[in-house]
This record gives structure tokens, C-alpha cells and sequence, in this order.
């Protein structure tokens, strides 16, 4: 499947929730599905073992997300499960220390005593550390590392968190995969639709009509407004800035250099996120702002500011163009609060939505267009204004 896709996203949310909607729960078959049949061991009765051990991990995860929802209200479960099947898809081969590592990535962030009483949670270590007791310990001590560099800490900015995930070691790769499995799941999981917007539209087609055609009427969706979402479009630009932090940051370190399945991966997270940003420019023109002559002020301004090289480097706030300083003025802050009432602001000044996108759109072209593509001012510490603009050949040799 393309992993890129929103409709087969949508496809394996469906079949692995109508699976765990089963009165009888069949451990086995989420976790063939989510293998995609694939083998842990050459030799089947090492495969057999491996495998039980991963549907003990399965029933661990089950008790310890029972009852809990992700913000767009499905069960928290998905998300570890659709991220390994996505891994898995990605690979040629696979591992039990790389499934563990998917299932377990979010764990030490999400389950806390606090959560349960604590007779169930002595419940839960047990299990747990019956699980690891099954492991030889080379793999328990690879676990635990890799959950280790995967967890984000109390406190922690979201750019170090990345960089402390990048620190270079025999594992660097596969932690690498794992985080891009994990952002491609919640990139994709940023709206609740019955079939992808995009679907059926020829989104250059509509911009190309917006900027040459002097009779065309605008784009006109063909439903009515959707229900206001948990998630707006300025938090989905906020999931796109983080892809950005993450893609740069993985060019800067060299990290991906000829491996196929991590180029995979990270390629996907770029037209994942690409896509996105065409589903909302295509949202805040068809309902939003719908003067195509001020759409094509916006394109013209947006093509300028790109074209200059400037969405390629964190800017500095400018009067005289808005989206100069965006990601530092609204994405980069680093007090959630505060944060949070930037995204505010910005999901009222619908225009500046529209440029942003469209930087976007760019953004991640240029992640598949050049190999050597990164947006600079990006750093372990944080986004920081950079002098002027570059064009990508410039960039190339930054």
C-alpha cells in the first residue's frame, strides 16, 4: 500500500478496529495483520516462540490502553498497532526487538501507575517483566535503550528530544525508523473523514486556475462545511512543523545516507505531509476565504517569498510579509501555553494560514526533490532566525 496515502490509512484504521471491536479478541490475527505475514526467524519453531512472546506484548498493550481514546476520540490502542504495521510494511526484514519497539514506544510516556489501582498495576508489572524475562539479554538490553531514546522526557523541548534520538551508536538506524513510523502515523491521523478531500481534485490544476485563468469562478466544494474538529488546521500545520524539526534535523546528522527502508519512511513522512498541507489550502480556499482575486494575491506574495529562498531558513518577523517569522513566532515557542495561544491566533488569520501551507508545500517538495535538503536555523536547541534566504543549490553546500 502507499503509505502515504490517507484512504489506506483510513483502510488499516478500519480493519484493525474491527478486529479489536471482536467479542472474542484474536490476539494472533492483529498481529499477522499488522506483520503484514511477515517472519521473525527463519526457523519456525524460533518464529513460534518470537511470536508468542509478541502477543503477550499484544494483551499487555490492550490492558494498559484499555478505555483510552486519541484526541480525535478513536481508541488509543490504534496507534501503536498502525505505526508497526507501517514499519512493517516499510521493511524487507523484521525483528522482535523492532515489533517490541514499536508496540512499547509510547509507553513510559503513557501508562503511569496513577493510572490504575494498585493491585492491578502490580498486575501489569508482572506482565511486563514476565515479557522481558522471555527475552535473551542482548534483546531485553537492546529494548530497553531503544524505549529509553524513543521516550521524551519531563520538560524536554521537542528538538532535543530529537537530537538525543539522533546520538550516533549501533542502533541509530533503527530508532530512526521507528520515530518515522511513529510521526507518519500521527501525521496521517490529524482528521476523521469518510474518504480523503483530496480525493477526485487536481489540486495544481485549481491553483494553476487561480493564478492564469481569468474567468475561473474559484474552487467550490462539492459538501458543505465539516463539523468543527478537535484538531484545526493550525494544529495541523503544528504536526507539520514538528515533521520539519524532524526531517531536518535527520538530514543534518546524515543519518539516513543509502538505506532503502529508512529513505522509505522518511520520503513517506514527506508526501504524508505534503498532502496535508494541500488538504488544508484546499479547506481554507473552498469554505474560508474564497475571493479568488485574493487568493491569487496570496499565491503571488507566497511564490515570491518561496522563490527567494526564504522557506528554506527560519526568518525573522518582517511588517511587510506576514508568514516571515512563522515558525518561529508560532511554532517554535517553547511554553505549550503560550504555544497554544500563538495557534490561536494563527486559526483566525486565515490568510496566513493559506501562505503557510503553501511554504509547506515547498518545504516538503524540496525534502524529495534534493537529497542534501534541510530547512536551516533548525538545532538541537531549538529554531532560530537565519540571515536572508537561499535557494537550494546554496543549501546544498550550507
Amino acid at each position: 500500500m502507499a503509505l502515504y496515502d490517507l484512504t489506506e490509512f483510513l483502510r488499516l484504521s478500519a480493519v484493525i478496529n474491527y478486529n479489536l471491536s471482536a467479542a472474542s479478541l484474536n490476539r494472533y490475527n492483529i498481529l499477522k495483520f499488522i506483520l503484514g505475514g511477515k517472519s521473525f526467524d527463519p526457523d519456525s519453531r524460533q518464529d513460534i516462540e518470537k511470536k508468542g512472546i509478541a502477543m503477550e506484548a499484544l494483551n499487555y498493550l490492550f490492558e494498559a490502553y484499555s478505555g483510552r481514546r486519541r484526541r480525535l476520540g478513536p481508541v488509543a490502542v490504534l496507534h501503536p498497532l498502525r505505526a508497526t504495521a507501517m514499519f512493517s510494511n516499510a521493511m524487507e526484514d523484521i525483528s522482535l526487538v523492532d515489533v517490541l519497539s514499536l508496540l512499547f514506544h509510547d509507553v513510559l510516556e503513557d501508562i503511569s501507575p496513577k493510572d490504575f489501582d494498585d493491585l492491578k498495576w502490580r498486575k501489569m508489572e508482572a506482565k511486563i517483566h514476565s515479557l522481558f524475562d522471555r527475552l535473551d539479554p542482548e534483546s531485553e538490553q537492546s529494548l530497553l535503550e531503544r524505549l529509553e531514546k524513543l521516550t521524551k522526557r519531563d520538560h524536554e523541548s521537542y528538538n532535543h528530544y530529537i537530537w538525543r534520538l539522533l546520538e550516533t551508536s549501533h542502533d541509530t538506524l533503527k530508532r530512526v525508523q521507528i520515530k518515522l513510523a511513529d510521526r507518519l502515523d500521527n501525521t496521517l491521523d490529524m482528521r476523521i473523514e469518510l474518504q480523503d478531500p483530496l480525493d477526485g481534485l487536481d489540486f495544481y490544476e485549481i491553483i494553476f486556475q487561480i493564478m492564469f485563468v481569468y474567468d475561473y469562478h474559484g474552487y467550490v466544494p462539492e459538501m458543505s462545511h465539516p463539523p468543527s474538529a478537535t484538531i484545526n488546521g493550525a494544529k495541523r500545520l503544528y504536526q507539520l512543523f514538528k515533521n520539519v524539526v524532524l526531517l531536518s534535523l535527520i538530514r543534518k546528522k546524515g543519518v539516513v545516507h543509502d538505506d532503502k527502508s529508512t529513505k522509505q519512511l522518511f520520503d513517506t513522512i514527506a508526501q504524508a505531509s505534503l498532502k496535508e498541507a494541500q488538504r488544508i489550502l484546499i479547506h481554507l480556499i473552498g469554505y474560508h476565504y474564497t475571493s479568488v482575486k485574493k487568493q491569487r494575491t496570496l499565491l503571488l506574495e507566497a511564490m515570491d517569498y518561496c522563490y527567494s529562498g526564504k522557506s528554506c531558513v527560519i526568518t525573522m518577523p518582517n511588517s511587510s510579509l506576514m508568514i516571515d517569522g512563522l515558525f518561529s513566532s508560532y511554532f517554535g515557542v517553547s511554553s505549550t501555553e503560550l504555544r497554544n495561544q500563538r495557534l490561536d491566533i494563527l486559526y483566525q488569520d486565515k490568510p496566513l494560514m493559506i501562505e503557510a501551507s503553501i511554504a509547506f508545500i515547498v518545504i516538503f517538495s524540496g525534502f524529495l526533490n534534493d537529497p542534501l535538503f534541510y530547512v536551516r536555523g533548525i538545532s538541537a536547541q531549538g529554531v532560530f532566525p537565519q540571515q536572508g534566504g537561499m535557494h537550494n543549490s546554496a543549501i546544498q553546500h550550507a
